[in-house]
């Protein structure tokens, strides 16, 4: 069974960068507890773009989808204050080939 790849993409205004970065700091370690889970990365844009990535990589589908309807996923998102990006959209995928670096 392939591991899958959830992307999501998320429009933040310049004002709101700083405290996007912030409230996923202060949720460290939420999803790194999750049956399944394997890989987190948010990715900050350069240039170009307003777009913030939110990259995780689970084992499989159903890994993903069980964390998404639990309660770490609900008290992760539902902190009641402003969102602080103004669009989000989700990308999937199955990691069809991975490597790493090579071991001397």
């Amino acid at each position: 069974m392939a591991s899958v790849v959830k992307i999501n993409v998320l429009t933040v205004p310049p004002e709101m960068r700083e405290e996007l970065e912030r409230r996923f700091a202060a949720r460290a370690g939420m999803v790194e507890s999750a049956d399944g889970f394997e890989w987190f990365e948010l990715l900050r844009p350069v240039e170009g773009t307003d777009r913030y990535l939110v990259y995780t990589r689970w084992r499989s589908e159903e890994d993903f989808q069980r964390w998404l309807k639990g309660q770490a996923f609900e008290r992760g998102h539902g902190s009641g204050e402003r969102a602080a990006a103004t669009a989000s959209e989700l990308w999937s995928f199955e990691v069809v080939e991975s490597a790493g670096p090579a071991r001397a």
